[in-house]
């Protein structure tokens, strides 16, 4: 197996190892630094059962808990964390890599109980397959188009730019100035507050991200989803130029890597203004917004204008080969959807591309 490193500060993904296919099997140091978060981590209050269980635990993170272990703990809002956090280490152990497990999650979905880890930990997993889908990229902008497949994001559209920025970062600072309960204390005094100290990623600053790369300190970077800018030439002349560094391109390219990686098929994917295709066999939603809003538009029904104004961007799909596809579909595009909710949030689910491309029966 081969050692895997991940972008500086991204803690929860690491170590873990590559098996020969590529794919993430956890080591012991990987569910110690899932246990020294905050959410598992010992307080004051701590029972000495609670005490006892995490030494053994950060001791041997792979040992059977035995259920007298768990009821021995007095807080039930720890024994509820150690029962979740056990749920997902079983889970995940009995699967043998972080991507099957994930697979397995949604593909026992239909008719089933549904995930049933919390969302934080569904998160940290794409957050460590996302990191290893991209571990050999140098490209700033495609790493922090990665971070959107396990971070909501907030969406600005003005002046005909569109920027995507950290949902937790961006309400964080919004509400505190970045200076946490102090930070609160001052706006409920109607003291003044510092301003969002957020940059739009560029060239110019793309080392310095790389550097920081993993929440939070690289949490501050807007990307600038904005893939093409139009200018009037007058006369009725409108001039059309696609940006080289979109960031819809480089999310694009983060899709395409991330089917790859899982299904093993070579997919092209790139920005798209409009679906003007008579043949429209296939199509598949990002987010559960866009996922409704394919399907109005598939079936011809009546969309409201402002809730098309909240598509984020269209995407076409291709297959290198064909023969990789269903025979019916063959050859055709797949259109895929990103759209904010009302209240300017974009949501990824990168399972979609996993669960409902086209693909060819294997035998």
């Amino acid at each position: 197996m081969q050692n895997f490193r991940s972008f500086s500060g991204a803690s929860s993904a690491r170590p873990l190892l590559r098996n020969e296919r590529g794919w993430l099997t956890p080591t012991d140091d990987y569910w110690r630094g899932l246990m020294s978060r905050p959410e598992l981590a010992p307080v004051p209050e701590s029972c000495p059962a609670e005490l006892a269980l995490y030494a053994a635990l950060m001791a041997s993170p792979s040992r059977p808990v035995a259920p007298t272990e768990m009821q021995a703990l007095q807080d039930p809002d720890a024994r509820e964390s150690y029962t979740l956090f056990l749920r997902f280490r079983d889970g995940l152990l009995a699967a043998g890599t972080l991507e099957a497990y994930y697979q397995s999650l949604f593909s026992a979905q239909p008719g089933g109980p549904g995930i049933d880890i919390p969302p934080l930990l569904l998160d940290l997993l794409v957050q460590a397959i996302v990191h290893n889908v991209l571990d050999d990229s140098a490209d700033a902008y495609q790493v922090r188009a990665g971070e959107m497949l396990f971070r909501s994001q907030r969406i600005s559209t003005e002046g005909g730019q569109v920027l995507s920025g950290d949902r937790e970062t961006i309400d964080m600072l919004s509400e505190t100035g970045g200076l946490g309960d102090f930070g609160r204390f001052l706006r409920e005094a109607q003291a003044p507050l510092r301003s969002l100290n957020l940059q739009v990623l560029t060239d110019d600053n793309a080392a310095d991200y790389l550097r920081q790369a993993g929440p939070p300190s690289s949490s501050s970077y807007l990307l600038d989803l904005t893939h093409e800018v139009s200018q009037d030439l007058s006369h009725g002349l409108v001039f059309t130029m696609t940006r080289a560094r979109s960031g819809l391109k480089a999310l694009a390219s983060v899709l395409q890597k991330w089917v790859q990686h899982f299904l093993g098929v070579a997919v092209t994917i790139r920005p798209l203004q409009k679906i003007d295709d008579e043949a429209w066999r296939w199509h598949v939603g990002l987010d559960a917004e866009a996922t409704a809003l394919l399907n109005d538009l598939y079936e011809d029904r009546e969309v409201e204008p402002a809730r098309l104004q909240r598509l984020v961007s269209l995407f076409r799909l291709e297959f290198t080969d064909p023969q990789d596809m269903r025979a019916d579909v063959a050859g055709k595009p797949v259109y895929l959807g990103l759209m904010m909710s009302a209240e300017g949030v974009v949501r990824v689910k990168p399972q979609n591309l996993l669960l409902n491309l086209p693909l060819a029966l294997r035998v």
